[in-house]
């Protein structure tokens, strides 16, 4: 599936949703830092750019509240089958465990 945001506007929009979340549990930057080990410097760095590490973005998610459905939004979707003639038309191919050599 292609999506029509660039890469640049989802760091955004990831970092209003952070903002938002820290607002709504009445926590300063400086208490989320606190609670998460990131520094002063790289929250409002994000905020105001959305330029973090990804450490750094899940220990602020860890005490956001929002870590378990990150990690589920990035699980590999399983193939739904709406007839029993597309799981029979479908590949049998075995799950894949390592990438392909080049």
């Amino acid at each position: 599936m292609v999506s029509l945001i660039s890469p640049s506007k989802a760091q955004k929009k990831l970092a209003e949703n952070a903002r938002a979340k820290r607002l709504q549990m009445a926590l300063t930057q400086e208490g989320l830092a606190n609670r998460s080990g990131v520094p002063v410097r790289t929250l409002r760095k994000f905020e105001q750019e959305g330029a973090i590490s990804l450490a750094s973005f899940l220990k602020l998610y860890m005490v956001l509240g929002g870590l378990d459905d990150i990690i589920a939004a990035s699980a590999p979707k399983q193939t739904a089958f709406a007839s029993i003639d597309e799981v029979l038309s479908a590949p049998s191919t075995p799950k894949r465990k390592r990438g392909t050599r080049k």
